[in-house]
């Protein structure tokens, strides 16, 4: 199984807006420095969230950071003009060496909604739409292209090209059925929030996702599916762990009510017994799990990485104990493929390669096929274009 350690960047006070920001880049070096296998920044739009631009979030993470995998969580798609996108995560793509990867999906919250002016009625479609679009920006060099949602694009070439060629894409899902459907079209996993509910309507969503997939025609073994969790901590007993961790749930269950917000687990004992939560000893987070991917068949999860109203101390012990002596029994327990591998850059040209008009004899221009391919005329654009 991998591990990836997840934010959306809420911001509820208690400092400034660039202390916040810090927190989370500081949060990405730990969960590198403990042994994560990703950490992903999420996309909202409206408060308490700050976390409108996770390109620029995780650049500046790539820049503090060397091997762990960047993920968004998700990229909202739906209220995004897929070009302007494409080119964001392109240059991020290089920026992190090749570490990106996408969970895209249509997002949730009215305000953010009517501040891209994106409806109810048309935001399934508009996550296509973009989706497949962006599909395509990412695999060819040069394409014309109609849609409903954007202007068209005739003969349109788009830069940076991107490093990895493909970028793998997770689709997020909640709880609709056209999240999973795209996914299952394209060959692509799919991100089960598992969040807010018990965990029968994520795993229906899981089937239906695996049904579809056999549909079109993939071989069933190919399905990848992770799964995120409501919460985490982990104490040496049970006791110790649910006592710790009481007081920063009553402050959430206080704060759905105050937003008008349905409490689906109204104690931390129901959520622990119904819900996704993962409160407990190390035996106990272990079996909650195993128990999940009975029913998921999911391979990745995530865990919070804020610490969400815990101290600091007791923040970065749990997840060291988590890393520990969690991680290492459920990685043997529950076999994953592996993550894709960084691609290796093109060296960059020499000068005479970019000078041809009189090389020097120890520097002559390169043959056309030993020009890195980071520089080489696009096939599509020598032939005219795909259309």
């Amino acid at each position: 199984m991998k591990f990836l350690a997840i934010t959306l960047i809420a911001h509820t006070g208690g400092g400034t807006a660039t202390e916040r920001f810090r927190e989370v880049v500081e949060s990405a070096v730990l969960a590198e420095e403990l042994g994560f296998d990703g950490f992903g920044v999420g996309e909202r739009h409206e408060r308490p969230f700050i976390s409108s631009s996770p390109p620029v979030v995780l650049s500046h993470i790539a820049a503090r950071t060397s091997a762990i995998r960047l993920f968004t969580a998700v990229t909202t798609l739906s209220l995004l003009d897929p070009v302007r996108a494409f080119e964001d995560y392109a240059t991020l793509d290089h920026l992190s060496g090749g570490r990106l990867e996408l969970i895209i999906g249509k997002g949730n919250g009215t305000a953010q909604a009517r501040l891209f002016h994106v409806t109810a009625e048309d935001q399934w479609e508009r996550n296509q739409e973009a989706y497949e679009l962006f599909r395509r920006l990412w695999r060819e060099d040069e394409g014309t292209w109609q849609g409903r949602f954007r202007p068209p694009l005739v003969a349109a070439e788009t830069w940076p090209r991107p490093l990895q060629r493909p970028i793998r894409v997770w689709h997020g899902s909640a709880t609709s059925k056209e999240s999973v459907e795209l996914a299952a079209r394209h060959g692509d996993p799919i991100f089960s929030a598992n969040v807010t509910n018990p965990i029968e309507p994520y795993a229906e969503l899981i089937d239906h996702y695996r049904e579809r997939w056999a549909h079109y025609g993939h071989d069933p073994a190919g399905a990848l599916v992770g799964a995120g969790t409501a919460g985490y901590y982990a104490a040496r007993t049970s006791q110790e762990a649910i006592a710790t961790y009481r007081p920063v749930f009553d402050a959430r269950v206080a704060l759905q009510r105050r937003l008008g917000l349905p409490v689906v687990f109204p104690t931390l004992e129901d959520a622990i017994e119904r819900g996704s939560i993962l409160v407990g000893s190390p035996q106990q987070v272990i079996d909650k799990v195993l128990r999940y991917h009975e029913r998921f068949g999911h391979e990745v999860m995530h865990l919070p990485a804020d610490a969400d109203g815990l101290d600091p101390g007791r923040h970065r012990a749990a997840l060291e104990l988590f890393q520990a002596e969690i991680a290492p029994v459920l990685r043997a327990e529950i076999p994953s493929r592996p993550f894709p591998a960084a691609p290796t850059p093109h060296a960059p040209p020499t000068h005479a390669a970019l000078t041809p008009d009189a090389p020097a004899a120890s520097d002559a221009v390169p043959a056309p096929d030993a020009v890195p391919a980071s520089h080489a005329v696009p096939a599509s654009h020598a032939a005219g274009g795909v259309s």
